[in-house]
Formats: structure tokens, sequence, C-alpha cells
């Protein structure tokens, strides 16, 4: 499933507004080993409530992820949601934060439904 596709995806619920933009983001997450894996990536989409990256590590649904931003060293927790398919050797990889985090992205000026009282 591309990217596109996985956005498209009618069980794609849209809880907030998502922001199409390249972002830094470590992931850290344990496989099923329980080895702790690392990798650097860039995000494709975000929003309060996570958002759309592409890894090359192998990730399944449901796995819990920590991501990490690299700028301001903030980390929140979070676990895999969508896995599909990219034209290289990487994932297309949905996620969502525990709980919504707005504040975990750089973004000057967000959407005005980022501003979530807790849930």
């Amino acid at each position: 499933m591309s990217p596109t596709q996985l956005l498209a995806s009618p069980e794609n619920r849209r809880r907030s507004k998502r922001v199409i933009i390249e972002l830094p983001v470590i992931v850290v997450t344990k496989d099923q080993n329980r080895a702790v894996q690392r990798e650097t990536t860039r995000t494709l989409v975000v929003n309060a409530h996570g958002g759309l990256m592409h890894l090359e590590m192998p990730v399944v649904v449901g796995q819990m992820l920590v991501l990490v931003n690299p700028s301001t060293g903030l980390e929140e927790g979070g676990k895999v949601v969508r896995v599909g398919s990219l034209p290289t050797e990487k994932t297309a990889v949905a996620f969502e934060f525990n709980q919504p985090a707005p504040a975990f992205w750089p973004i000057s000026f967000p959407p005005t439904d980022w501003n979530l009282a807790p849930e």
C-alpha cells in the first residue's frame, strides 16, 4: 500500500488535521527477540495524534515504539497502527501516540484542532 493509499484508506481515522512535512525522528523499539532496535528516519505526515513515516526496520501493527525528536530531545510513546509498502526497501508506517502530543512536532502554526483537551 502506498503512503497515499494508506492516508486515504477508510479505516484511517482523522482525529486532527494532518501536516505534510518531512521531519527527523528517532524510532526506538524492541524486536521479537526483545533486542532494542533504533533507527533515524523522517516523517511524511504528522498530526497531534501521531503520523506517517518510512522505516527500514521491520515492525508489526500493535508494536510499541518510542519516538524521539532529535531537535528537542522530547520523547513520546506510541504504537504502530498500519504498515504499507513503498517502492523502496522501506515501509510506510502509520503510528499513533499514547496520548495526543501536538508539542512534539516543531510546527510554528499548527492547525487549530491541535489545541486539544486531554482525551
